[in-house]
This record gives C-alpha cells, structure tokens and sequence, in this order.
C-alpha cells in the first residue's frame, strides 16, 4: 500500500521569515510519526498546511498516492485529516456535545419544523467520548472545565471526523499523568485501524512511549528522521537544537531567608481544603498534584482571582482581609496564569504593550503613558528573557509558544515582585525555552525572590524546586525537601487515592 499521507519540498515564507524550507514527510498506515522541534522550528506552520488554515508557497502533497489540494479546512476534512491544535477553539457557552459537532448538529423534523436534535447529539458524543476513555459529562457547558479537560473535547472534536490521518499539536501539555496514559492507548488504537498520526511533543519522555518514528524540524529544515529505538532524549534534543544537550543542574538548596507569604487552614469549597504552609525569601516553592488535586484552585484564591471560604492570607507579614489582584501586586505578588493565551496575554497587541501591562504606573504620569519608558521597559525585558522577536511592535499572536510564555513572565517581573507564582510557566514549550525559564527561576531566587511553582511535569518539579507540596483532592497530604525524594516517589505521592473521587466531571 503507498504511504498515507506524502508532502515534498513543502515551502512557506513570511516577510522576513522562511517558516518551510523544503520540508519532505512520508507517513504510513497505522504509524505514529514524532514531530519535534524548539520553538520556531516549523512544526505549527507545517501543522497548518496540513489542516488548510495556511497554503504553501510551493510543494506537493498526496494523500494514498493522490494528488491533493488543501486551500481551506473543509478541503483537509474532505482528504480525511483532522487536526488538533495546542491552543483551543471552544465555544464556553456551549455543551461538550455541541462543540463536539459544531457546525454539524443533527436535526429531527417535528409537525413540519426541523429542529436540533440534542439526544442524538449527546449520544453521539458519549459515542466519541468512550474511545478517550475519559469520565465527561457531554452535557456539561465547556466554560465550567479545566484546560486539561478541553483539551480532551478538542480531540473528541478531531476523531468525529473519522479521520485517516490525525494531527495531534501537543496534545498532552495540560494533561496529568493518568489522562496521558489514556491518550496514548487511543492513539494506538486508532493506528490499528489504519490510521496514520502525526503527534507533535516537547515532552520528549513521551516519545518511547508512543511513536514509531521521529521527524526533527529545525530552522524551517527536516533535519531527518529516525526510529524511535534511537531516539534517545540526547539524540532528539541534538536534532533539535543543533547542538549537545545538557539538562539543567541541580541546585544548591539554600538556607531559607524570612518567611514573606504564610497561607492558613485556606478551604474553598469542593476545590481547596484547610492548606497551610510558607514560602521565603530565596526559595523555589514546588506544587505537585494531578488534575482535580486543587494546584491551580489555590494560587487563585491566593492571588484574589476567586473567593475561599475560610483561611487566612498573611504578605509580607501583613493579613490580606479581602484578596484581590491589585492589592497583592500592590504587596508585591505576581501570577503568571495557566492559560498563557486566554488569562497571560492580549493577542492583537504588541510586544511592546503585553510587556508592560501589569506595571501603567511605572510607564505613566497623571495617567498618560511614556511611551520612551514603555519602550526601554520592554527591550530590556526582551534582551533580559531572549525573547525572539524582530521588534517590539510584533503582535504577541504570531510569537511561538515560548516566546509568548516569556512576554507573560517578562510583564509580571516589571511590576518588580517579591513574590511570583508560577502556573505551569513551561506548558507545551520545547526543551530550550524550558531550561531557560528553569535557569531564570532559580537566578530570581538566588537574587532573593520567593518563587511558588506548579508544574505537571514532576520532573521539572524536582529539578528547579527546594521544597514540595503534594496535593491530593485539596489536600496538602506531604512536604518534602527536594533532596529527600526522587521521581518514583513523587508519582506514587501525587497519585495516592487518585482514583477516589478523582474522575473528570463538572465540579470546577
């Protein structure tokens, strides 16, 4: 049988920027082809050409030996190629169901009237939903759930589309560990049926676990492909970034400074339950819990986003009656939130303005902005994080995952904190940006500030943290000192009752 899916010399090119240079890619039936590459590489623009939101300069591309040409989605979609992308495209006012098929809703005729059909809707969707294998009511509005749990709507969308090839753009970056493992068997399921996957990553642990074979992009260029028995994490991270990878060193532990932010017996209902612990001066705080265990239910309450209902918040040795953002920033407390495109960033504005929207009263006078300071502030802060872009003015939509993470990380640091907490500041970026960020973490504690950190990835909680909480269903079950655990450990810690009660629901 020919392969499924063929491109040759794909080509893009932006104004200043070659996207493709020539890129070949040959996907067979029932093959899991790993895509990698930093940020910047190619692999979304490719990803484009493939699902008909882009059009190639130049190149060709078939489709079981045909000649096939996408102009537009619905031209992929006729071709069999679904394509799940990182960043969502959910209605939040909808149901599971009716995003699951929007646009295709089923219809019924009734005493001469068509009108939506919403039982065959919903059956249909539990249909698509018991091959994730995943606990979500299809009924439940997509605006109640968590990032982790649109994600899995997203590729229920793709698979009822019943496509031959499936593209997934990193499909497990908000994911726990448990949501992981059901992804990849219905990624193997799905390759027995014939069908091809493309399956983008930077976590490069998933790869043994799941591909076939791995293509690396770098600069716009296949760099080549190898099969996955290969593909050791020095070999990829080398295709990738051209040179030899080291990962990040671990840290010394310092002895902590005073104590600047306490939490107290803090609940909130169905979400956070009596947590109590401090963070100091100098010290990288590590959260670790799977989805529903209340990380991100806690910083939020502890920033002012939403309420709790008992508890007590001490900064800076002074009692928070009534959290709210403006006064912690105030006490000096920065967030930088899980969702980087939705709650971190306002895409249709600039580098320039996204740098610096936390920190008006550093850059204004009586309420008129300086534009000379909001300059100098922002390309400072760019040099300071190696943001890539070619000038301040750029859209922060048309940035790479990592740059965008960076512009979210670098206007919470011009509000100068004392205190940052850190939502997933690595989520669905590529192994360069992420030890970045990693080393930046730990220079700002070695400079003094006190750092709570939430990460899925319990490897990198491990790597960059001095102490760490386990959350189970609320609850703060463990502390540990980073030297006292290792990564077995801090799985079966941040998985202990993980099945008692922990289904993915509407409870959020």
């Amino acid at each position: 049988m020919p392969p499924i899916l063929v491109l040759e010399k794909i080509c893009k090119q932006y104004p200043g920027v070659v996207a493709l240079d020539r890129v070949d890619l040959v996907v067979n039936a029932g093959e899991v082809r790993a895509l990698v590459g930093k940020n910047g590489a190619g692999k979304s623009t490719l990803v484009k050409v493939l699902s008909g939101a882009v059009q190639p300069d130049s190149g060709s591309i078939s489709i079981e030996g045909r000649p096939v040409v996408i102009h537009k989605p619905k031209d992929a979609f006729a071709q069999g190629i679904s394509t799940v992308y990182q960043e969502m495209s959910l209605v939040p006012g909808l149901t599971v169901a009716e995003n699951i098929f929007l646009g295709r809703w089923p219809s019924v005729r009734r005493a001469g009237i068509r009108l939506i059909d919403r039982q065959e809707i919903l059956r249909l969707a539990h249909e698509t939903l018991d091959q994730l294998q995943v606990d979500l009511d299809p009924g439940c509005l997509v605006a109640t759930l968590s990032v982790a749990e649109r994600q899995l709507v997203e590729i229920a969308k793709a698979l009822s589309f019943h496509p031959r090839v499936l593209v997934l753009d990193e499909p497990t970056s908000a994911l726990p560990a448990e949501e992981v493992e059901t992804l990849h068997g219905v990624v193997r399921r799905l390759c027995t049926q014939g069908r091809a996957i493309i399956y983008v990553t930077h976590r490069l642990q998933e790869i043994p676990q799941v591909a076939d074979t791995v293509t690396a992009l770098r600069d716009g260029r296949h760099i080549g492909t190898i099969p996955v028995q290969d593909a050791t994490p020095a070999r990829i991270a080398q295709m990738m970034v051209g040179e030899d990878w080291q990962k990040t060193e671990r840290w010394e532990t310092a002895p902590p400074g005073k104590t600047v932010l306490s939490v107290r017996h803090l609940s909130r209902e169905n979400a956070v339950r009596d947590v109590s612990f401090d963070l100091h001066e100098g010290e990288v705080l590590g959260i670790a819990g799977l989805l529903g265990s209340g990380r991100t239910e806690l910083v939020r309450a502890i920033f002012g986003l939403d309420p709790f209902d008992a508890g007590e918040i001490v900064v800076g040795g002074r009692r928070i009656n009534r959290p709210a953002p403006r006064l912690l920033k105030r006490h000096g407390v920065a967030l930088t939130p899980e969702d980087r495109q939705r709650q971190g960033l306002v895409m249709i504005f600039s580098v320039r303005r996204n740098l610096t929207l936390a920190c008006l009263k550093r850059i204004g006078v009586r309420g008129v902005l300086r534009m000379p300071r909001e300059q100098a502030l922002a390309r400072e802060m760019v040099e300071r994080l190696d943001i890539k872009t070619s000038g301040l003015d750029v859209i922060a939509r048309t940035l790479s995952g990592g740059n965008q993470q960076k512009v979210v990380i670098g206007n919470w640091l011009n509000t100068q904190p004392k205190i940052l907490i850190m939502d997933e500041p690595t989520r669905g970026i590529d192994i360069q940006a992420k030890e970045q960020i990693i080393s930046l973490v730990r220079r700002l504690a070695a400079d003094g500030m006190a750092v709570l950190f939430i990460s899925s990835e319990l490897e990198e909680v491990l790597n960059v943290t001095d102490r760490i909480l386990i959350m189970v269903h609320g609850r703060v079950v463990t502390e540990l000192a980073r030297d006292e655990t290792n990564l077995d450990q801090l799985l079966a810690l941040v998985m202990e009752d993980s099945n008692n009660g922990s289904g993915i629901g509407c409870d959020h």
